[in-house]
Formats: C-alpha cells, sequence, structure tokens
C-alpha cells in the first residue's frame, strides 16, 4: 500500500534545464526521483505543481509522491532528512515533507501561485547575486512601472506576453496581483522586486511583462503603452523576455 506525500521543495535552478526530467541532463525532477531511489529503493515520479524553466529559481515549490511502505516506519520528517542527505551538496533542498490524501494533486488542487522576479539596478557588476537577479545598469522608474503594472490586472488575452512555444489550450488568464517595489540597498543600488499572483501562468508570461516593464522604467514606453500592447494580443508587439536568472517561484496556495 502507498501513501502520498506533498514536498514543499526549494533550489537554485542556475546549472539545471528546468524542474521536467530529461534524458541525460541535470533538472530538478530528474534529482529528486532519483535521490528518493537512492534512500527507499523505490522508482517513483514526483509530480509538481508547475515545470520551472532553466535557470529559474523557487522557495516554495510544491509536488507529491506515492511512496510504498518502507520496511521500517518513516515519520514525513525523518523521510525529508533521507532524500536532503543525498540531494547534498545539489542546491536543492525538500523543507518539508507532509502526508496528504490520496487524490491531492500537487498541479490541479493548486488555487494561487505567487512569482516575484529581482532586478538590481546599478552600475557594477553583480557578484553574490550573479544568477540569481537581473542585472541593469539603466535607471529605472519604479514608479512608471508600477502605474503600468495596475493597468493590466484582471481577466485578459494574454497572447502578447505568451511564448510561441505555449502548450496551454487557450491565451486567457486572470491576473491577481501585479506590484513593482524597490529599495536603496547599503551600497546605493536599487533593488526592484516584480510579485506576480494568479491561478496559473502562461509560459514565460511572467518574464515577458518584466520585459515590457523595463521598457516603461527606462522612458521608452509610457505606462499605456504597456495596455495597448496587451490589447494587441501580439507577442512581437510586447517587450523582450527578461532573463531566467531573476524568477522565482515563491509560493503556491491550495484553499
Amino acid at each position: 500500500m502507498s501513501t502520498r506525500y506533498k514536498f514543499t521543495i526549494e533550489y537554485q535552478g542556475t546549472d539545471y534545464y528546468g524542474w521536467q526530467r530529461q534524458p541525460d541532463l541535470p533538472t530538478i525532477q530528474g534529482e529528486i526521483e532519483k535521490d528518493i531511489h537512492a534512500f527507499s529503493g523505490q522508482t517513483i515520479e514526483v509530480t509538481s505543481a508547475g515545470r520551472t524553466d532553466a535557470g529559474v529559481h523557487a522557495r516554495g515549490q510544491i509536488a507529491h509522491v506515492d511512496l510504498e511502505e518502507f520496511t521500517k516506519p518513516m515519520e514525513p520528517f525523518a523521510i525529508t532528512k533521507a532524500i536532503n542527505a543525498h540531494l547534498l551538496p545539489q542546491p536543492i533542498s525538500i523543507l518539508s515533507t507532509e502526508i496528504v490524501a490520496d487524490d491531492f494533486h500537487a498541479r490541479f488542487a493548486a488555487k494561487n501561485k505567487l512569482y516575484a522576479y529581482r532586478i538590481i539596478n546599478r552600475q557594477a557588476f553583480l557578484t553574490f547575486d550573479k544568477k540569481r537577479a537581473w542585472h541593469i545598469k539603466r535607471p529605472l522608474d519604479t514608479n512608471a512601472m508600477n502605474e503600468a503594472a495596475q493597468l493590466i490586472l484582471g481577466k485578459h488575452d494574454f497572447s502578447t506576453f505568451r511564448d510561441a512555444q505555449c502548450q496551454a489550450n487557450n491565451p486567457i488568464r486572470t491576473l491577481d496581483r501585479l506590484d513593482v517595489q524597490s529599495f536603496q540597498t547599503a551600497q546605493g543600488a536599487q533593488e526592484i522586486f516584480i510579485e506576480a499572483e494568479a491561478m496559473s501562468f502562461l509560459h514565460h508570461m511572467v518574464r515577458n511583462i518584466v520585459g515590457t516593464l523595463t521598457l516603461v522604467g527606462e522612458g521608452k514606453w509610457n505606462p499605456q503603452d504597456i495596455l495597448k500592447a496587451l490589447n494587441a494580443k501580439d507577442r512581437t508587439k510586447g517587450g523582450p523576455t527578461a532573463p531566467a536568472d531573476g524568477l522565482y517561484l515563491v509560493r503556491i496556495d491550495y484553499k
């Protein structure tokens, strides 16, 4: 008899080819499955709430797995420790493990997702935050970016911010929150956080929105231009795709 477990997972995606298992390439799913097999001898599939792209990070990815009974009973905390012992020294960590109902599904039961995007706005190149944020040297007007962000909230056809290879059945999504905040670091740089919340997102949707918002921040577009781009329903009318480095899957809600 098997038991279904829910994992909360943190990872730095820089050196991985995304979440989804791929032959002969390091991926988050592949590494976790390999290390579960290493400690339990079970060959299983780990199902996530969403597939993050190559280079994207997570602070709160959710996944579920069905494990057969162990030779000796193991509490969820012991399972967490056992998997993490095999994951080391990789930048992947199971933060928690809990027993859930057999019909729980990490992807289909999700009610809300929060993504955050980090931009560091300064002249000097990045050292500690290299591959963990988008480095932009040109000054950005975050007030104008936030004004533009509020114009595309709600239910829309987000084709302008959809990757050409997106496999979603339709481009309609409801964007519940899109906030642009900034603060000055002790060294005088501007660090910018863009937070996006929705039940689901299209492929590259957050990164394409962020790239477009930077055009507003640079003064190349005014805030109303992002609404024109949205209404065009044409990817070529939007801004560039922000690099994967700055994107984090922060939280997934189930109630």
